[in-house]
């Protein structure tokens, strides 16, 4: 598993993005994308139906998706993990400090959709606050459950992928360094 500063052995061309709710994977999904000049495709949008209903197709565009010869997207959903890490050749793992920043990331995220009634995926807006506390998949209720999970899935799909290159970012400012630095190196 490569550090912030290692650098990258090869210019990237299949990226998946890996981190809990919160800790900024979509961003430094589109960042990246922008730095090697690749399209970013939203998995959520990909992922969400009408109503918060997964859309039956999700799996059918995943398998379009990874059929691409360049691609930047994020590393979730359970079901389409095992297929974006089977074509990615970058794993990025976005892995903040739980309770100091990605807790009150998706806190203030979900607070700010919410209040605004923000459109997300398909019409879709955030539930009500009080759902925090009657739904186990609200989004909060989520990434608190999720915290560690990376912890393991990250090193088996670096096992299970011998041809995958593994970036660790632990800090903001390891983020902005890697995206200067190692990325913006290999995008040359």
């Amino acid at each position: 598993m490569l550090d912030y500063d290692d650098p990258l052995p090869h210019r990237p061309r299949r990226v998946a993005v890996a981190g809990v709710s919160g800790a900024g994977k979509s961003t430094l999904a589109r960042a990246t994308a922008a730095t090697l000049g690749l399209p970013y495709t939203e998995l959520d949008a990909m992922f969400h139906g009408p109503d918060w209903t997964p859309r039956p197709e999700f799996l059918d565009e995943v398998h379009e998706l990874v059929s691409r010869e360049a691609w930047v997207t994020e590393w979730q959903y359970d079901q389409a993990r095992p297929i974006l890490a089977d074509h990615a050749d970058l794993l990025v793992w976005v892995d903040m400090p739980f309770l100091t920043v990605t807790l009150p990331r998706v806190i203030r995220r979900t607070i700010r959709r919410s209040v605004r009634r923000e459109k997300l995926w398909n019409d879709n807006v955030e539930p009500p606050l009080r759902t925090i506390f009657t739904d186990r998949e609200h989004i909060v209720r989520w990434s608190w459950a999720r915290r560690r999970f990376y912890h393991s899935v990250v090193p088996e799909a670096e096992t299970e992928h011998p041809g995958l290159v593994v970036v660790r970012l632990r800090s903001r400012r390891q983020v902005d360094r890697w995206l200067a630095g190692p990325l913006a190196d290999a995008a040359r």
